[in-house]
């Protein structure tokens, strides 16, 4: 690709992926960023007369997504996860009503981003790092994604924004300063053989819905949380309360591995009233060292669905 090529001679799907990591970083939610991508490619084609070639296709979108995502950030709330919005209780703690979807960060499948995006800023698409980027205005993500993330120089974001080299390296550095006091916890290390191992364990213990098993694995300050609902558990004894507690219904699971948000993940089936498994959340797994730190478990088979994943396992899988 060229500049100065007409959008006649550009496929702009080929952006899709690259652009649906920049949205979800932007916005927390894969079905957000969905809607935000799809929204550029619209208003690409309908302001495709107003192109005039002086920058790259790539930037023009990037800047067209960019207003998109700010239009959306101003008439909402940033996501979270649970442990944003409270601390933690003990596992004889009731459930409680789920909040609306737009509370919460949502997870991605790694799928959705491009291969180099990816490899190259795994962290950056953890859950810990864009909850973390939640906590900055608007322009100030935009300016920290693009210049940290994506690599972008100060002058191409200012021109992007249509704001000043000073404002923008203002702008990082207040983007900065604000994230340095939020805990974004320690990166995810690249699954090695022991990583691994200790993740056949967790799964083999998970479905086995051997208490001693878990133990094992979990830090003793290990923690879990369930988005939609707000409350969060610390500790193994109150992970295990809950496990043999509330969620005793999770006894007899299937876990089918899915990579989400550059971390192991699994999608995780119940056993179903009418034979068989179904969706019930999908687990994000925080490694720290030689043991599990965090489960996350989104609930609900809306994401199954946006994973293209199977609503139904048979019996015996």
């Amino acid at each position: 690709m060229t500049v100065g090529a007409t959008l006649d001679d550009v496929d702009l799907e080929q952006y899709r992926r690259e652009l649906t990591g920049y949205c979800y970083r932007m916005l927390g939610s894969p079905f957000d960023a969905d809607d935000a991508v799809q929204e550029t490619l619209v208003r690409a084609w309908q302001k495709a007369e107003s192109f005039e070639g002086r920058s790259s296709h790539r930037s023009w979108l990037y800047r067209i997504a960019t207003n998109v995502c700010l239009d959306a950030l101003r008439a909402g709330q940033r996501r979270a996860l649970p442990m944003d919005l409270s601390s933690p209780v003990p596992s004889t703690t009731a459930p409680g009503q789920p909040l609306p979807e737009t509370t919460w960060l949502l997870p991605v499948a790694d799928a959705d981003l491009g291969p180099d995006d990816l490899a190259v800023r795994q962290d950056s698409v953890r859950l810990a790092f864009v909850a973390a980027l939640q906590h900055l205005p608007p322009r100030q993500r935009a300016v920290l994604v693009l210049r940290e993330v994506l690599a972008w120089s100060a002058a191409d974001v200012a021109d992007l924004l249509d704001s000043s080299v000073a404002s923008v390296n203002s702008a990082l550095q207040r983007a900065r300063a604000t994230l340095s006091a939020v805990d974004v916890s320690a990166p995810q290390q690249p699954l090695g053989d022991a990583e691994r191992a200790l993740l056949a364990r967790y799964v083999e213990a998970f479905e086995a819905y051997d208490m001693a098993g878990l133990v094992d694995v979990l830090h003793a300050d290990a923690s879990m949380s369930m988005p939609p609902l707000a409350l969060w558990l610390q500790g193994r004894d109150d992970m295990l309360g809950w496990y043999t507690g509330f969620g005793a219904g999770c006894a007899g699971s299937r876990l089918v591995p899915v990579a989400l948000n550059g971390s192991p993940g699994y999608a995780q089936y119940k056993p179903s009233e009418g034979g068989g498994f179904e969706p019930w959340c999908l687990q994000v797994v925080e490694l720290d060292g030689d043991r599990i730190s965090h489960v996350h478990h989104f609930l609900g088979p809306e994401l199954f669905v946006r994973l293209g994943l199977p609503l139904h396992l048979p019996g015996g899988s």
